[in-house]
């Protein structure tokens, strides 16, 4: 059982930042991966970015590659996605997820937070 807690959500100006935090708690896999995944309305819900718990190699899509950051606090077990540069089209309800390392790496997840709204004004 893992359980994720989100935070920092927000509305923000196009080309402003906002910083999302997620908090896992429970049980953990012995090699796993957390990140984030996006949905817009009318729109299916698409992979952000992820990152290896152990090692800490991430991935991006390229969408976001080049603004967003994501990183990880080991001692408070949360991940974080730091949002620069944003644009009207990153508007979305964003949501944390976390699973195995191969789970993330094909853009899916074992565990999904309750998601946040973020929304970027033109």
């Amino acid at each position: 059982q893992v359980q994720l807690v989100e935070s920092g959500g927000g509305l923000v100006q196009a080309g402003g930042s906002l910083r999302l935090s997620c908090a896992a708690s429970g049980r953990t896999f012995s090699s796993y991966a957390m990140g984030w995944f996006r949905q817009a309305p009318g729109k299916e819900r698409e992979f952000v970015a992820a990152i290896v718990w152990s090692g800490g190699t991430t991935d991006y899509a390229d969408s976001v590659k080049g603004r967003f950051t994501i990183s990880r606090d080991n001692a408070k077990n949360t991940v974080y996605l730091q949002m620069n540069s944003l644009k009207p089209e990153d508007t979305a309800v964003y949501y944390c997820a976390a699973g195995r390392s191969v789970t993330l790496k094909l853009r899916a997840a074992d565990y999904w937070g309750q998601g946040t709204q973020v929304t970027v004004s033109s």
